[in-house]
């Protein structure tokens, strides 16, 4: 598989950490050395889940060497959601004029843009589609309860769009190598580690300590699956990307692989947790670093509990 294009929308909108010490009594230097993150993007009172998917859509199409009404495929993968029953790719279908194609929505937590990815590959491998889009959008303040000190401080908002074909298209197209996912429900406190309850709790994280531990286990588990899968060893890959969870996850993380930070590349100091669209949204936002034949790893942890891995050769 190829990437064609990728594009992406992150709010204006800036809240600091000084905002949460009247809010849930946690202090700007509590919340940098806990978690890395110094302010989070919040989407305005006009926008949602939909409206960033398609911002992100209209950004990718500045890059794609090709119609859009070429797509055959739509993804939508996340786990926030304005509606659930007409989803973010039913909204772009329409909003883009994409007739004909296939509409489906795919959720694994945090991991869902990887597991999107992995839909993907199979409709490529049935030949029921040749020309994908993947899009994600994860609108978190929408559900998080900011009073909360175990999470509400932790989460931003954000969307990132992929365009993927099964044969190449261009010479700027970037191959996918592997592409991994495991379910991990019966590890942990797996459905119970992070949990959204739109109607009564809203999205809530109550054992970070258990989310800690197995996201650093899983997400170099799930690089070693890719790693063997494609013959590759852990120093041909230049760039590391995670889950912009926490930046001490990244930081263990990068001293259990035995690399130094500089090859991991992060947006959570901004952005905050953006949920599954935080990996792919890095990438997205730093195409313009990656040389010809640099390969990048992005690995993913969601609650619930699930983890993943891609590779790309740029």
């Amino acid at each position: 598989m190829f990437i064609n294009a990728t594009g992406y929308y992150v709010p204006q909108q800036r809240v600091s950490n000084e905002y949460f010490l009247d809010v849930n009594g946690l202090t700007s230097e509590w919340i940098v050395q806990r978690t890395g993150i110094n302010s989070r993007s919040k989407c305005s009172d006009t926008e949602n889940v939909n409206t960033m998917g398609i911002e992100a859509i209209e950004d990718a199409i500045k890059g794609l060497p090709y119609d859009i009404k070429d797509v055959d495929l739509i993804v939508a993968a996340h786990y926030c959601c304005y509606d659930s029953v007409a989803t973010l790719a039913h909204e772009a279908q329409r909003a883009f004029g994409i007739n004909g194609a296939k509409a489906v929505y795919v959720s694994s937590a945090c991991s869902s843009f990887i597991n999107g990815l992995e839909v993907i590959e199979g409709y490529f491998a049935s030949g029921k589609a040749t020309k994908a889009l993947l899009v994600c959008s994860e609108h978190n303040t929408y559900y998080s309860n900011e009073a909360d000190p175990k999470s509400g401080h932790l989460w931003g908002d954000a969307a990132v769009a992929f365009f993927i074909s099964k044969e190449r298209v261009a010479d700027t197209d970037v191959r996918i190598l592997d592409v991994f996912t495991e379910g991990l429900g019966d590890v942990g406190r797996g459905p119970g580690g992070v949990c959204l309850k739109p109607k009564t709790e809203g999205i809530t994280m109550p054992d970070g300590r258990d989310v800690f531990i197995h996201a650093c286990r899983y997400m170099i588990h799930a690089l070693k699956h890719s790693l063997d899968n494609t013959g590759l060893n852990q120093e041909d890959i230049k760039y590391l990307i995670t889950h912009q969870a926490n930046k001490r996850i990244v930081a263990q993380v990068a001293k259990q692989l035995e690399r130094p930070m500089e090859h991991f590349i992060n947006n959570i100091e901004e952005l905050g947790n953006t949920g599954s669209a935080s990996a792919p949204l890095v990438f997205a936002q730093n195409r313009d670093k990656f040389a010809k034949g640099d390969k990048v790893a992005l690995m993913v942890f969601g609650g619930g509990y699930s983890c993943g891995c891609f590779i790309v050769e740029n």
